[in-house]
């Protein structure tokens, strides 16, 4: 079996679509305990930053910052952790995590042990890709 096939981000949507282009796709993740979260994929299969090309690095990282900004705008976080692992799922994706200080984590990661119960959020997904769209059409100058 090849890596494509193997890859569970090649494989699935790995969350819930919002936006999607010929490169990458913004989905959000469906997490009880911090509501909010946005990974964006790169739709061909490579593991760092340093395999795409200059363009392709920067329409990228201008995707990220979409989500950063759609985030702020929509949730009005206190603050946004952004985040490149790859170490269980060695396919490039970003973290975009909006946090509040009432959050079961905060001030550690959220892939740390819970420090408390976290204060119930519900996400606009509705809202949040209407403004993701918004962001990526003025950072790509195409229609999202």
């Amino acid at each position: 079996m090849d890596t494509e096939q193997q890859c569970q981000l090649c494989r699935e949507p790995g969350g819930e679509l919002l936006w999607q282009d010929g490169l990458c796709r913004i989905v959000l993740v469906r997490d009880g305990e911090v509501p909010g979260i946005l990974r964006v994929i790169w739709s061909r299969h490579v593991a760092e930053m340093t395999d795409l090309t200059r363009p392709e690095r920067q329409h990228f990282m201008d995707s990220v910052y979409a989500a950063e900004a759609a985030l702020r705008a929509t949730c009005a976080p206190a603050k946004i952790n952004l985040a490149s692992l790859g170490n269980m799922v060695p396919h490039l994706h970003w973290h975009v995590v909006p946090r509040w200080r009432d959050d079961a984590y905060f001030p550690r990661p959220v892939w740390s042990a819970a420090q408390r119960e976290g204060a119930p959020r519900v996400i606009d997904s509705v809202r949040l890709a209407r403004t993701l769209q918004q962001n990526l059409y003025a950072e790509h100058g195409e229609q999202a």
